[in-house]
């Protein structure tokens, strides 16, 4: 994904710690998404419903979110 050029100062490069971020951002996004459709599918298959339906997507959303933007950002860290 290109980074706009205004982000940073003319003509520099963006660190690795912000490559980094980017790539963490990036994962946690994607994890989300998959998240809300393997949870939300998984949770309607359980027979849940109402609250215990939301607060089970949620969770599997963050947790997902949260394991793909940390491997996005380790991988990313690993091409710095």
């Amino acid at each position: 994904m290109p980074v706009p050029s205004s982000a940073f100062q003319q003509g520099s490069q963006p660190s690795c710690f912000d490559k980094m971020k980017y790539g963490f951002t990036i994962g946690f996004c994607v994890g989300m998404a998959s998240g809300a459709l393997f949870g939300g599918f998984s949770a309607l298959r359980y027979g849940l419903r109402g609250r215990e339906l939301v607060n089970n997507v949620g969770k599997v959303m963050l947790q997902g979110g949260g394991t793909f933007g940390t491997f996005m950002a380790i991988g990313t860290g690993l091409r710095c």
